[in-house]
């Protein structure tokens, strides 16, 4: 019998990588894929790209960005979508702070400063007590580097031009779970309640003691969410 098939969809500046401890623990019971986000300047090709190259029916996984593509998967394709999977993400596009902190961004970058960036966005990222782990900024910058420049600049448009997810919430049929770091410096606690008034029928599970990478800072809490999660969801 084939195993079902799971999408990891990637947030900004990562690469595969944020996904090893869930590969370890997931790839003997699923087919694990894993998007592309680096070719596309929208939101939309990204997800359109994902589509591409998914098999027919899927669980699809998003981390951060990953989550905006999602989003856009299942406005596009929803029938493909067995269940959803929401890590440190949220549904409104930016205000004008927001758009403010990316323009400043992405003047970094062109001006030759792109390490500047990602050093600037790792207390934002990881837990405070982990702002000094050696092992896990190794991987947050290693990440950051294969990304690149030019991939960051055009994440960065993608981010900026996306659509406020908000009001096609609730057309989300298929089961879904948020992930949510107690300490995320990015996504809040009210981000993840506009979500689930949103969508219905969906569930939460905080982690403690953790930041915006829930699969790299508290790996084995996530891996048994996520291993409960999608045999509970079938396919």
């Amino acid at each position: 019998m084939p195993r079902p098939s799971v999408v990891f969809t990637s947030g900004q500046l990562m690469t595969h990588e944020c996904w090893t401890p869930q590969l370890a623990a997931l790839s003997r019971d699923y087919d694990l894929r894993f998007s592309d986000h680096t070719r596309d300047e929208t939101i939309g090709g990204m997800a359109e790209r994902l589509l591409d190259e998914a098999p027919p029916r899927f669980h699809l996984v998003a981390l951060a960005m990953g989550g905006f593509t999602a989003f856009e998967v299942m406005r596009r394709a929803p029938e493909r979508v067995i269940s959803l999977v929401l890590i440190s993400t949220l549904a409104p596009n930016d205000g004008p702070a927001q758009t403010e902190r990316r323009q400043g961004y992405i003047r970094l970058v062109e001006a030759g400063r792109f390490a500047d960036v990602v050093e600037e966005r790792i207390p934002i990222l990881v837990h405070p007590a982990r702002r000094e782990d050696a092992t896990l900024l190794s991987v947050v910058r290693r990440m950051a580097a294969e990304t690149g420049a030019e991939t960051f600049l055009r994440q960065q448009r993608a981010i900026m031009g996306r659509a406020d997810n908000r009001p096609s919430l609730g057309a989300i049929a298929c089961p879904t779970l948020l992930i949510h770091g107690a300490q995320d410096g990015i996504t809040t606690d009210a981000h993840q309640a506009e979500i689930l008034a949103g969508v219905p029928g969906a569930r939460l599970e905080a982690i403690d003691d953790c930041g915006h990478l829930p699969t790299l800072e508290r790996p084995a809490t996530t891996n048994r969410i996520l291993a409960a999660w999608l045999a509970s969801a079938g396919g």
